[in-house]
């Protein structure tokens, strides 16, 4: 039997500097940091905030206009933009239907802070920390008596 000549094994298979796996393939977006453009309400749209998340794409949205409306998270949005509760949103009212909404953008804290300095947003509004989670704020025990 005859030995390959020293050095040919790591010539044939060439090193590669790319990252496998399927999540390496598809990419991510990294939009944290930059900052985009304010997008206020026209006619046929209102604000408001997350109130309950349903599944399958809906939420329960408390808008600003005093209504509660079964909003519907457009396909765009799907998967790509998390919405959760204490969120202030964008919706575009139905003029068919009073009761339901689709929701058209997110706002991050920052820009909600900045809708509220514009006018835009009641005074009363409660703006989500962005750490900190709607649900965080009491659970309902003491748990220094325990």
């Amino acid at each position: 039997r005859k030995e390959p000549p020293v050095g040919t094994e790591s010539e044939a298979m060439p090193k590669s500097n790319k990252k496998g796996g399927k999540n390496a393939r598809r990419g991510k977006k990294q939009t944290e940091g930059t900052k985009r453009e304010l997008i206020l309400k026209e006619d046929g749209q209102e604000y408001a905030r997350v109130e309950k998340l349903l599944g399958s794409g809906r939420l329960e949205g408390k808008c600003y206009d005093g209504k509660t409306r079964l909003c519907i998270i457009r396909g765009k949005m799907l998967k790509r933009i998390w919405i959760r509760q204490g969120d202030i949103i964008l919706l575009g009212l139905r003029e068919f239907e009073d009761n339901k909404a689709d929701v058209i953008h997110k706002y991050s804290p920052e820009e909600a802070r900045m809708l509220k300095q514009k006018g835009e947003l009641p005074d009363y509004a409660k703006i989500q920390e962005e750490g900190k989670d709607a649900s965080d704020d009491d659970c309902g025990f003491d748990f220094d008596d325990i």
